[in-house]
């Protein structure tokens, strides 16, 4: 039996594809129904609208994402400005620390 891409009349709405076998010794043929997924079997506006809903959902999730991922960056920001802060006033105590150390042995070397 030979499978050929015909499709049938009632395959013809898009619901299920039909496919003609021939048998190489007789000129009959029989019509096949392939059974399809569920999913295919949906209306194209059903199939539309399920694709139109999980991109939206992707892109919520997305925003959200997104401003978690804003809100975190400002933190680790303030945090790092925060600890920059620190050190300067560490480093300007250890500078005038250095500098009364210097003046206490420049004049013990007199």
């Amino acid at each position: 039996m030979a499978v050929t891409g015909d499709e049938t009349e009632s395959a013809a709405t898009g619901d299920i594809p039909a496919y003609q076998l021939r048998s190489p010794n007789s000129g009959l043929s029989h019509s096949i129904v392939m059974a399809a997924s569920p999913g295919s079997m949906q209306s194209p506006s059903h199939h539309t609208e399920n694709i139109t809903r999980k991109r939206e959902v992707r892109l919520m999730k997305n925003r959200e994402a997104a401003r978690e991922c804003r809100r975190k960056k400002k933190e680790y920001v303030k945090c790092l400005e925060n600890r920059v802060a620190v050190l300067e006033n560490q480093n300007k105590t250890l500078i005038e620390e250095l500098k009364a150390l210097k003046d206490i042995y420049c004049h013990k070397a007199e």
